[in-house]
């Protein structure tokens, strides 16, 4: 695979709102950071809309980006018309904002898979990162997905609890597993990013012992992971530049989910296919893949991935790229595939 071979990638992220009504610490969108360089709006119907006759060959669609999904008036509209389609919808949610008629379009509509991000097991170690939002009236959202589910003989949306692991939530591990299984989810217990927007982890875990052990990466933290295997946690997300590229509600193509100073131009003004194929999107794959050096108009240059990739000459392969699946859903795999996977990418 060459870095400026064609791309016509399945999969795209349609950010359906950059607003989100949390305030969580660490997060580039509660400083404000994400409004003052991206904007702050909701995807609009007739843009999706747009966007899906323009480009066929789009199957699947990530809702999600910077903010909550769920705040967009004009979802269930996206729901319907997806499914007439036959296009697979995906996202990441907070869950804090759910009415009944939107609990009902997301089974009806078979919205494919929900991340659920639920940091804690009780509103204490839920509300300590979540702030602004309630544990009960997630768990309350969940039963009322759940609810339409069985109503409609649905295995659809399937959800995802995912936890993301702090000092002050760690021993709430154990018990966050048994209500994601008593809620028929999948539980996912992630690693905090940590540095990777700058300035100091927030929360770091305590018991690392038992953090290793939860996770099942050995690993503590993503600069642990990073002391144990020679790659960065998560380094897959610089595929998405292939495999699934980031647009923003209001059309801006970002190329992942980490970046937010730069874009590649306006999909809806310019074409998708335009976009993912010019100049500039080119010449940042072909620096992930170590075939160019670094230009100061492309974001990955001050990218914490990109600088240990640049440090270590570990870049990405035709087979780590060509690696990743398609399905949202199937890339939460088990944590010794992930872990077999990064090492064998980056030692043949």
């Amino acid at each position: 695979m060459r870095s400026s071979a064609e791309i016509k990638p399945r999969t795209i992220a349609l950010e359906a709102s950059s607003a989100c009504q949390l305030r969580c610490p660490a997060c580039p969108n509660a400083e404000g950071k994400i409004r003052s360089t991206l904007g702050s709006g909701f995807l609009k119907f007739a843009d999706f809309k747009s966007t899906l006759n323009n480009n066929t060959y789009v199957n699947e669609v990530f809702l999600s980006e910077w903010g909550e999904p769920l705040l967009n008036p004009e979802l269930i509209e996206m729901l319907q018309y997806a499914y007439k389609n036959g296009v697979r919808l995906i996202a990441s949610s907070n869950l804090n904002t759910m009415t009944r008629s939107l609990a009902e379009a997301l089974v009806k509509y078979q919205f494919h898979y929900l991340v659920c991000s639920i940091d804690g097991a009780d509103n204490g170690s839920y509300h300590a990162y979540r702030r602004g939002g309630s544990f009960e009236r997630v768990i309350d959202n969940i039963k009322m997905i759940n609810e339409f589910k069985r109503a409609y003989h649905s295995k659809y949306p399937e959800l995802t609890w995912q936890y993301i692991a702090f000092g002050h939530n760690e021993q709430m591990i154990g018990a966050a597993r048994k209500m994601a299984q008593d809620l028929n989810m999948r539980f996912y217990l992630k690693l905090a990013w940590g540095p990777i927007f700058g300035g100091e982890a927030y929360s770091p875990v305590k018991n690392k012992e038992l953090v290793r052990a939860e996770t099942g990466l050995g690993a503590a933290s993503i600069e642990e992971f990073y002391q144990k295997y020679g790659v960065a946690f998560e380094r897959e997300i610089c595929t998405q530049l292939w495999g699934a590229p980031r647009v923003t509600f209001n059309g801006r193509v970002i190329g992942c989910c980490v970046s937010f100073w730069g874009d590649y131009g306006n999909a809806f003004r310019e074409g998708l296919l335009n976009i993912f194929n010019n100049e500039k999107m080119s010449y940042a794959r072909a620096m992930l893949m170590g075939e160019k050096p670094p230009r100061s108009d492309i974001a990955c240059a001050t990218c914490w991935f990109y600088n240990i990739m640049a440090t270590d000459h570990k870049w990405l392969s035709r087979e780590e790229i060509l690696a990743q699946s398609p399905t949202f859903g199937n890339r939460l795999t088990s944590s010794l595939t992930k872990i077999r996977r990064k090492y064998f990418w980056t030692h043949t």
